[in-house]
C-alpha cells in the first residue's frame, strides 16, 4: 500500500517506520527543515506508564481556579482566551467527572504500559543507542504533597507499578546531588521507569525507517486533503495534487485544520509547556536520571552531559510569546534540588530555553485509528505523552490498518469517542 504520514514528530517518524516494517511504501511529509524539531524537540524526556493520566480529572478545575494568581503556578491561562480554547474547556470540564475520567484513565494507562514495552523492544531490535537512564522519582515538598499524591499512588498500585516511598535520606541514596539544604518530606521511586531523549530516538528510527525505503520530504507543506478521497493530497507550491492509498494524520496541532475541511472537527487545543537544557557543570552535582517535582510539576532529568528541566502547563497565548514566569519557575526548581550542577551562562550557548505546543484533546487520550473517510486514518492528539505513548500508537495504528487484531484493546482510543 502507497501511503502518505503527514508530520514527523515522535508520532510521525513512529509511525512510518511501523508501516514501513509492514512493507507499505511510506513518504512522510514535514513543513520543518529538519525531523522531530516541535513537540519532540526538547521535552522532559520521561518514560513512566503509570503517570500517564488525564488532565481531566475531579478537582482540576478548582486546582486551575487556584493556580491563576500564584506566581509559580504549574497551570497558567493566558488571556484573553480564543472562542475555540472557551470551546475546549467546556469540553474538558465535563471530562472532569468521575465516570469519564475512569474510562479515560484505563484507556491510557494500557496505551502507555504497551508503548513503553514497544520502546524498549525497539531499541533491543534495532540496537538504538541514545542518551537514557534508569528510574525516576517524584519528590514530595510537604505533607500536602503527600496527601495530594495518595490517589496517584493507589493508581500505581491497582496497576502493579512498582514503587517505593522514601524518607528524605533513602531518597538522597538514590539521588546524592539533591540539596542538603532544601528541606522535603519524602519521595516516591518508581526504578523500572526512566528519561530517554526523544529527539535522539526519533532521528535514530528515522534513520532505520529510511533503510527500509521511507521518503521524508521536509520543508513540505501539505495544504489540503482531497475531500472525496483524504488520500489525494494537495501540496504548497506543486500544481497538481499527489495519490495515495491511505494518509495517516500525524500533524501535531495543524492536523485539526487539515481535517475541518473534510467536516471532521478534531476539539484540540495547543498547551504549552517550558524547558531549560544546560550543560552539566559538576557532574557530581547533577541527578542521575529523573525526577518531579510533586508541588510545581516540573521535571528535572538527566540527559548525557545536560540537564532538562520541563513543566508548566499554559493554556493561551501564542508560541512565539514565553511567559518569564514560567521559566523562572523552571530555574527556581532547578536550583531548589541541584544547585550548581549547570553552566547558566549563555555566553557560550549553553543554556537552551524552548517552548512547545502539545496537542492536547479535552478528555485526555489520544484518537488512533480509522478517521471515517475513505483511505484517511488518524494518529493524533497525545498531549503531553507523546513520547510515552509514541511507539504503542504506531504498532496499534499500523496493526488496525493492515486489518490485524491489535496487542492491547483500542476501546475508547478511536475518533467515535468524540461523538
Amino acid at each position: 500500500m502507497k501511503v502518505a504520514v503527514i508530520g514527523a514528530g515522535i508520532i510521525g517518524i513512529t509511525t512510518a517506520y511501523e508501516l514501513a516494517a509492514d512493507g507499505h511504501e511510506v513518504t512522510v511529509f514535514e513543513r520543518r527543515g529538519a525531523a522531530a524539531e516541535e513537540s519532540s524537540f526538547a521535552n522532559a524526556g520521561v518514560v513512566a506508564p503509570g503517570y500517564v493520566t488525564p488532565w481531566a480529572a475531579p478537582g482540576m478545575p478548582g486546582k486551575v481556579l487556584s493556580y491563576l494568581f500564584s506566581r509559580h503556578a504549574p497551570v497558567k491561562l493566558s488571556l484573553p482566551l480564543s472562542g475555540r480554547e472557551l470551546a475546549w474547556m467546556w469540553k474538558w470540564l465535563g471530562a472532569c467527572k468521575l465516570a469519564p475520567y475512569l474510562a479515560n484513565r484505563s484507556r491510557l494507562l494500557r496505551l502507555a504500559f504497551y508503548s513503553r514495552e514497544r520502546l524498549h523492544h525497539l531499541t533491543t531490535e534495532l540496537q538504538l543507542d541514545y542518551e537514557h537512564s534508569p528510574g525516576y522519582m517524584v519528590l514530595l515538598r510537604s505533607e500536602k504533597d503527600g496527601l495530594l499524591i495518595e490517589p496517584s499512588l493507589q493508581v500505581l498500585r491497582d496497576a502493579g507499578v512498582a514503587f517505593k516511598q522514601l524518607s528524605p535520606d533513602a531518597a538522597r541514596q538514590v539521588e546524592p546531588a539533591l540539596n542538603p539544604d532544601t528541606a522535603f518530606l519524602g519521595a516516591v521511586h518508581l526504578p523500572d521507569d526512566e528519561v530517554a531523549n526523544c529527539r535522539q530516538f526519533a532521528l535514530l528510527l528515522k534513520n532505520e525507517a529510511q533503510r527500509l525505503g521511507v521518503i521524508f520530504e521536509l520543508n513540505t507543506t501539505v495544504s489540503q486533503l482531497g475531500r472525496s478521497k483524504a488520500a489525494t493530497i494537495s501540496i504548497t507550491g506543486e500544481e497538481s495534487p499527489r495519490v495515495f492509498d491511505s494518509v495517516v494524520v500525524c500533524a501535531g496541532m495543524a492536523s485539526a485544520e487539515l481535517l475541518k475541511p473534510l467536516g471532521l472537527k478534531i476539539p484540540m487545543a495547543a498547551v504549552y509547556g517550558y524547558s531549560i537544557s544546560a550543560t552539566i557543570r559538576e557532574p557530581l552535582n547533577a541527578p542521575r536520571s529523573a525526577v518531579m517535582d510533586e508541588r510545581y510539576k516540573v521535571a528535572i532529568s538527566r540527559l548525557g552531559n545536560r540537564v532538562r528541566v520541563a513543566g508548566g502547563a499554559e493554556i493561551g497565548g501564542s508560541l512565539e510569546s514565553r511567559r518569564a514566569s514560567s521559566l523562572q519557575t523552571l530555574y527556581k526548581v532547578l536550583h531548589d534540588w541541584f544547585p550548581g550542577a549547570v553552566q547558566h551562562s549563555n555566553t557560550h550557548g549553553s543554556v537552551q530555553e524552548w517552548k512547545g505546543a502539545r496537542p492536547m484533546l479535552p478528555d485526555g487520550p489520544p484518537i488512533i485509528g480509522d478517521g471515517g473517510l475513505p483511505g484517511l486514518w488518524l494518529n493524533l492528539g497525545h498531549g503531553s505523552s507523546g513520547w510515552a505513548l509514541s511507539c504503542g500508537s504506531a504498532r496499534a495504528l499500523a496493526d488496525l490498518m493492515a486489518g490485524k487484531a491489535t496487542d492491547i484493546d483500542m476501546e475508547g482510543l478511536g475518533i467515535s469517542r468524540l461523538g
